[in-house]
């Protein structure tokens, strides 16, 4: 009997060792898997800056977009994607961009047919795919009528709904109850009621205090059920039952005081006498900042956190019992004013009145390196400031669900802001961590690699048996664009088929021809271009949701209205206005001097050379290989082919090769069918265009666009394949010099705009000039832009 004893006892407090080793293994995981989080899976946030707050039908969205990651600009990312849909969940465009330094700019053109009320953008990096969707920038941007359409008036519907601070209303203990009125659609409404038991007894007062937010005391009863009676601003009235409360647990309380916030947990007798001791940790965008331990023993704890030290943003406070499980959680916002920095802006010169010139000094601190987007428009028009950068990017983007007017909350820093502030964050606390996870050491899965190199001409073989792929070489590529010389490329196939040349980096469309090597047995297989552009996300609109954005100045929009109208008129009508004939006299260029106007550059122009007109030589098409072609055709070289090898001799050496003004070899040359090649210069000794060219060297080029199709079936295979997005210049006028353009009326109503100012400390200010339209009596001046270390500015100012 005694044996069985210790023998139990020997259990007993081997099980209690392995309790503690594992309550100290969740306690290392925690820490551990902070670090990873952190370190690995940091989250993206973006913000679009526009150019104005309304556009027309017709008119061009300019943007600009910020990236951060932590408290620093997102450098990693170089690639950025947007999304426009029309107000029916329709794709309108998508458009991929270049990153360069954690930002990016460029336009949207709407369809001067649109009927639309608004345009919705969604915007996002690779990476921001691997985690949740809520996260990525949204926006609805109001689209302009002359008559807009007036939906019917629609019976709000008010809804309340309570947020027990730190998660739960416990029974015995005081609680903190947040709540938030909004109607059908989000927005807040204002509200005023009692709370009552079951019996009918008053228990607290109600009333909205900041944008449809407010809160109340309860120390609530076991087993007590509560109601709240109220009414809306309308007079409306309505019964709301406040949640279930747990009959034992905690409750947290954190109070707002200047740069300190302090906490409060209270626990039932029951809970504190099982819990006795809490682990308290606070984050910020996954980072561990603080982590402590207090006595609940005695069934309360409190404590002083200081977080003048802290960055600016939201700061996560969770309670865990000793077992790592967590009990309640409450996000605050520290406003540290060292994150954020105030470039300043002086006129240098007014010139307010028709067409006259303005010229404005950005002074940016001599310590800080600043990118920054300018945009200047006509006072008199429609504006937004409900959302800036600094609300988007340190409060917002880690917030999920509506937050109304967030650009208020950094209108000042005064303690009844603050204090407002504090209860959005009391309405709105949605935790990124999944506790259980973190505890387990659960990492997320990764679906999308990042973008961390330029979208750049790369591809996939299909079709190729692992062995033909291991052995297959080199695919030989010729880039041919709008507007631009052909480019010969040559990049490696790995064992997976895998191929890419990160130099190609290219904008708009393009066609891609390609040979794969001839001796590997890839003649059958298939090669697809581009597989790491994203294809556009889906999405689909609210139903029965009126425009997001819906602020209307009647007077503002109609003048808005009227010029954008007129401007789009006077753009169209320059595009169809027919010129003057011109009859010029000049003498009429040979085809040859045509061809090599049209293909030589550079070193390649003129010269000592014979020329070949491929493209309008009959004769050329009966040949397999253009060294066939070139014998007996130059006196002196001297070109033998057998199968496959091919041997050039001018003045007792070899002559260099060039495709499309490209270093080429002879294998290269032969793999492209003649009928592909439209020109060849054949350069007499010395070529002083290349490295080697003392005897002599051969250019071919291949076909451009306007030369003569070929069959069907023949030549070399092609894709069409899409790279970034064209950027366009904002035009902005300069009426101290002559141009056409000036002479037509000018009615913009965005009179500049500038997405790249760049500031350093060596040239920490900058000015700008811009010229007013016929028709604006004041500016809106808005300067958003980030620093290389992180910090955020957002400025607006009046030109009266």
């Amino acid at each position: 009997m005694e044996k069985l004893l210790h023998q139990r006892i020997r259990y007993i407090l081997f099980f209690l060792v392995l309790m503690k080793l594992s309550v100290a293994g969740r306690a290392q995981n925690i820490d551990s898997t902070l670090a990873v989080y952190a370190d690995q899976y940091p989250h993206e946030r973006a913000y679009l800056q526009y150019d104005k707050a309304a556009y027309a039908p017709g008119e061009t969205i300019w943007f600009k977009a910020y990236l951060m990651e932590d408290i620093f600009p997102a450098d990693e990312s170089k690639t950025f994607y947007i999304d426009w849909f029309d107000d029916h969940g329709l794709l309108l465009s998508h458009t991929v961009c270049p990153l360069v330094d954690a930002s990016t700019y460029g336009q949207f053109d709407i369809p001067a047919a649109y009927k639309g009320n608004y345009i919705h953008v969604k915007a996002y990096t690779r990476w921001m795919l691997n985690f949740d969707s809520a996260f990525l920038y949204e926006k609805d941007i109001r689209v302009i009528a002359q008559n807009p359409v007036v939906a019917p008036k629609v019976a709000i519907m008010p809804t309340l709904r309570f947020f027990p601070e730190g998660g739960d209303a416990v029974a015995g203990i005081p609680n903190r109850l947040a709540f938030m009125v909004t109607d059908q659609w989000g927005k807040p409404v204002a509200a005023k009621g009692v709370i009552t038991d079951a019996k009918g007894k008053m228990i607290d007062s109600l009333k909205t205090l900041h944008d449809g937010m407010g809160y109340c005391f309860l120390v609530p009863q076991p087993g007590m059920v509560y109601t709240a009676k109220w009414k809306d601003e309308k007079g409306g009235a309505h019964t709301t039952a406040l949640p279930l409360v747990k009959p034992s647990g905690i409750s947290m309380q954190v109070t707002v005081s200047g740069t300190k916030r302090i906490f409060a947990i209270h626990a039932t007798i029951d809970a504190a006498t099982q819990l006795q001791t809490l682990h308290i940790i606070g984050t910020m965008q996954q980072h561990e900042v603080f982590k402590i331990v207090k006595d609940i023993s005695s069934g309360s704890a409190a404590a002083i956190i200081p977080t003048e030290n802290l960055p600016a943003g939201i700061l996560t406070i969770t309670v865990f019992d000793n077992n790592w499980n967590a009990l309640a959680e409450r996000i605050t916002y520290i406003r540290n004013e060292d994150y954020f920095f105030q470039p300043q802006m002086e006129v240098d010169h007014w010139g307010l009145s028709k067409r006259a010139r303005n010229e404005i000094r950005i002074t940016v601190p001599d310590s800080l390196v600043a990118d920054l987007s300018v945009a200047i428009t006509d006072a008199a028009i429609e504006t937004d400031s409900s959302e800036t950068i600094l609300s988007r990017l340190s409060l917002t983007s880690d917030l999920r669900g509506y937050v109304h007017n967030p650009a208020y909350y950094f209108s000042n820093n005064s303690d009844s802001l603050q204090q407002q502030l504090d209860l959005v964050m009391l309405t709105h606390g949605w935790r990124r961590f999944k506790w259980e996870d973190v505890v387990k050491g659960k990492l997320p899965v990764i679906t999308y690699s990042r973008d961390t190199s330029y979208l750049s001409l790369s591809g996939q073989i299909y079709g190729a048996l692992p062995s033909q792929l291991a052995s297959a070489g080199t695919i030989v590529m010729i880039l041919k664009q709008k507007d631009s010389t052909n480019k010969m490329l040559m990049a490696p196939i790995d064992r997976k088929g895998l191929f890419s040349d990160p130099s190609a980096v290219f904008f708009d469309s393009a066609r891609v021809y390609y040979q794969l090597p001839k001796s590997s047995g890839l003649s059958d297989a298939a090669v697809k271009f581009m597989l790491d552009r994203l294809p556009p996300l889906g999405y689909r609109p609210p139903q029965n949701l009126p425009f997001a954005n819906a602020f209307y100045n009647a007077t503002a929009t109609l003048r808005h209205f009227r010029l954008a109208e007129e401007a789009v008129g006077l753009e169209e009508l320059q595009r169809v206005k027919v010129l003057e004939n011109v009859t010029v006299t000049a003498k009429k260029k040979s085809p040859l001097e045509q061809m090599d106007e049209k293909y030589a550059t550079g070193l390649f122009e003129g010269g000592d050379a014979y020329q070949f007109d491929i493209v309008n030589d009959p004769i050329a098409k009966g040949y397999n290989n253009i060294f066939y072609y070139l014998q007996g055709k130059v006196a002196g070289l001297q070109v033998s082919v057998n199968g496959s090898n091919v041997n050039m001799q001018w003045q007792g050496g070899t002559p260099q090769l060039y495709l499309n003004e490209m270093q080429a070899d002879v294998d290269m040359v032969s793999s492209v069918n003649v009928s592909d090649i439209a020109y060849i210069k054949v350069f007499r000794p010395p070529f002083m265009g290349g490295f080697g060219g003392g005897n002599g060297a051969i250019a071919i080029y291949t076909r451009k666009g306007g030369d003569v199709k070929l069959p069907p079936g023949k030549g070399l295979n092609y894709n069409v394949v899409t790279g970034y997005t064209p950027v366009r210049e904002f035009y902005s006028p300069n009426y101290d010099r002559f141009d056409p353009r000036n002479e037509q009326r000018d009615v913009r109503t965005t009179i500049y705009w500038n997405p790249r100012v760049i500031t350093t400390p060596q040239r920490n200010q900058v000015t700008l000039t811009f010229y007013n339209n016929d028709v604006t009596e004041s500016f809106r001046v808005i300067i958003e832009g980030m620093t290389r270390d992180g910090r955020l500015a957002h400025i607006e100012q009046m030109m009266e």
